[in-house]
């Protein structure tokens, strides 16, 4: 009975989910388009010579000013309960999870785009949602949407027509910046696992406010580390205080709450399926804002994307009509039972 009168909650949620892993998506998929509009501001009013609006002051400034709406919504899920009842494992997740998105991963993809291009490193990414759902199916147990695997894939060809149409077409081979972008791939993938694993035992503000701190501190030292100590002399500069808040509140704070949020509540399936959207969003946003031309794959290209998307939806809907006729049965035998008891 309680399994039954949970279900509806359950479904609810998972659109809930659902919608917010694509708003995050979308978020996602305009912050290069976002980066690239500010670091465009910055060389128009540089300081002293220099380009203050980097992506390392973005991403170090804004990381900072995220923890104070994270602090405003969620000091009260720091109490010394919720702290007592974490154990080990789950401080290790967090960890875990800290160190790999936001000092690994992004390491790595810089890494890459020094010795690759950026076609070849988008294209490996794309491995990305039929993998995670692989991986949610062995790691996580969770059941295999075979629907949701098969979009993935029709998306990432769709991706590849793209990128292969793009200026002519574009060579793939594996060198030392093809296997970074494939790793770096790999561990976004685990982080995401990771992420998952933890934000079911550790309230939302635990989780994003230590990661926050640590990841941002992690990554802080290695730049400073690799750049040395003047790398971030502009981090406070006028012109990236004016502009930061643009970066902070759309790609960081919206963007990192609906993840968070979406990862928590979505299937694996709709976090693969709309992450499969993310090529095509990236490009059409890219086209706004900036004027880039995607080139001649981008119509057949699409057509792949939205045709793998489609494929997953009709799994996903055929999934929820199931669903939804098994709790009416159940609640049918169970009305039944009673009545008879009567």
């Amino acid at each position: 009975m309680a399994d039954t009168a949970q279900a509806p909650k359950q479904m609810s949620n998972a659109f809930f989910g659902a919608i917010l892993a694509w708003v995050a998506v979308m978020i996602y998929a305009s912050s290069n388009s976002i980066v690239t509009s500010l670091t465009q501001i910055g060389e128009v009013h540089q300081v002293m010579g220099r380009n203050a609006i980097t992506f390392c002051n973005l991403l170090a400034l804004g990381s900072l000013i995220s923890l104070i709406p994270m602090v405003f919504f969620f000091h009260k899920d720091w109490t010394r309960e919720n702290l007592a009842k974490l154990t080990r494992k789950d401080w290790g997740l967090l960890t875990v999870s800290a160190v790999l998105s936001s000092a690994v991963t992004p390491g790595l993809f810089f890494f890459a785009l020094e010795h690759t291009t950026v076609t070849n490193v988008v294209l490996i990414g794309r491995i990305d949602p039929p993998l995670f759902i692989l991986a949610a199916a062995f790691v996580l147990k969770e059941q295999f949407d075979g629907w949701a695997f098969t979009g993935g894939v029709v998306a990432l060809v769709g991706a590849a027509v793209i990128i292969g149409l793009k200026d002519g077409g574009a060579s793939l081979s594996l060198g030392i910046g093809e296997i970074a972008a494939l790793i770096a791939t790999l561990t976004f993938i685990t982080s995401t696992i990771v992420t998952r694993v933890g934000l079911k035992e550790v309230p939302l503000g635990i989780f994003s406010i230590y990661r926050t701190i640590l990841g941002t501190s992690i990554y802080i030292a290695i730049a400073l580390y690799l750049f040395g100590p003047h790398h971030f002399q502009d981090l406070f500069a006028p012109v990236v205080l004016k502009w930061i808040w643009v970066y902070a509140i759309i790609v960081i704070i919206i963007g990192q709450f609906a993840w968070n949020l979406g990862l928590k509540y979505a299937r694996s399936g709709d976090v693969a399926l709309a992450t499969s959207f993310s090529p095509l969003a990236a490009i059409t946003i890219a086209m706004v804002m900036l004027g880039e031309n995607p080139g001649a794959g981008l119509i057949p290209g699409g057509i792949i994307i939205l045709g793998g998307i489609a494929v997953a939806q009709f799994g996903r809907i055929r999934k929820e009509r199931a669903e939804k006729a098994a709790i009416e049965n159940a609640l049918q035998h169970e009305g039944s039972v009673n009545f008879k008891g009567v």
